[in-house]
């Protein structure tokens, strides 16, 4: 982002001198002296900023603006209008168009310095929330590496997530934080060896024994950047299979002394992992569902949560159709295979477990 240039647009070259004149010092140029200019060299040169002239002889300001930002390549580069159109028919057009600010003319030196200045400050800012999410998603992805039927589950439990905080009365900030740290609560796994991660069967006693140390060894990772988002990861992942009666692990919290993240995580991932297709099962139906989370709710789960959950079930149901929807684009043709075979029996052996302790055989089942 440091090396891509600034794009200046005008029809008129003593405009763009004195841009030059302006920018030079402290930052890389480009030029364009029209509408059909700027668009091959934003693709040329990739710019960080687009100066933009609005009246030009070929197409206006307006139109290459909203010609870059309906290409999604293009779309996130900022544009400042550079124009002698001030009212606010003119002000809104841009704006409407994909601008994000204004510069009048005549120009003011000062005004183009400090404009410059600020919405570069925001690509900046920009750029590092997506290498944070980037790293965020790479930690997600890290702890489901061996768990390859899992697809969107940790994303769709994390949306999930985020709107039981909000409606558990989080800020929308903190709710936000939420959504971000629970991808990573099985960091974890990494440390557990395929042997267990991937066997077909139930586990042997000595095998539980090493899976459950998944929640410590993710803690232990992330924990170490005191970062308030890895801090808050790193709680989730110690806590998330602590169980509101105090039978869970790895300290065996209950009530209360368990946080309220990993609370929340707790009745999302149960959710989603009974309600999506594994090679082992199909998706449980909604009715089911429910009926797990009202027997799991003062045992292994907060029943004040599941309520909650239950009372924003149609946004729930909103944000899992859109993941679903997204998961089905991104699923290549041999991926299908799975789906068959052992469908039948696997709904058998859940339907049993449903029956007799539908959390904790649902937690067992996909070896949480």
């Amino acid at each position: 982002m440091l090396n891509r240039p600034i794009l200046c647009v005008d029809d008129d070259p003593s405009t763009l001198g004195l841009m030059r004149e302006i920018l030079q010092t402290d930052h890389r140029l480009v030029f364009a002296l029209s509408g059909m200019g700027a668009l091959q060299a934003v693709g040329k040169h990739s710019p960080a900023l687009i100066l933009l002239d609005v009246q030009m002889s070929d197409l206006s300001g307006f139109e290459v603006a909203r010609r870059l930002k309906a290409d999604p390549k293009t779309e996130p580069i900022p544009i400042i209008f550079v124009t002698s159109l001030a009212d606010e028919v003119d002000e809104q057009a841009g704006f409407d168009s994909g601008g994000v600010d204004y510069i009048t003319k005549p120009i003011s030196p000062p005004i183009v310095r400090a404009r410059v200045r600020t919405h570069l400050s925001l690509v900046r800012v920009a750029a590092l929330e997506a290498s944070h999410r980037a790293a965020i998603s790479m930690l997600g992805e890290a702890g489901h590496y061996n768990d390859t039927d899992t697809g969107a589950h940790i994303w769709r439990m994390a949306a999930f997530s985020r709107l039981l905080a909000q409606a558990a009365g989080w800020s929308d900030e903190a709710a936000s934080l939420l959504e971000l740290a629970a991808p990573m609560h099985d960091t974890g796994k990494i440390g557990i060896p395929d042997a267990i991660l991937k066997k077909p069967g139930r586990l042997t006693a000595d095998e539980w024994v090493i899976m459950k140390t998944h929640s410590r060894i993710g803690y232990d990772i992330l924990s170490k950047n005191d970062a308030p988002l890895f801090q808050l990861a790193a709680e989730i992942a110690l806590r998330h299979h602590e169980k509101w009666d105090g039978s869970g692990y790895p300290d065996g919290l209950a009530g209360d002394d368990i946080p309220q993240s990993a609370r929340i995580v707790a009745v999302a991932d149960v959710f989603d992992a009974l309600s999506m297709r594994r090679p082992y099962k199909e998706p449980w139906p909604l009715e089911h569902i429910l009926i797990a989370l009202d027997e799991g709710a003062g045992v292994h789960l907060e029943a004040k949560m599941v309520g909650i959950f239950k009372d924003i079930l149609p946004k729930i149901q909103e944000v899992k159709a859109h993941w679903d929807a997204q998961e089905r684009e991104s699923r290549s043709g041999p991926a299908q295979l799975w789906r068959g075979g052992r469908g039948n029996a696997g709904r058998a052996t859940m339907d049993a477990i449903l029956a007799r302790n539908p959390v904790s055989g649902a937690g067992d089942s996909v070896k949480k």
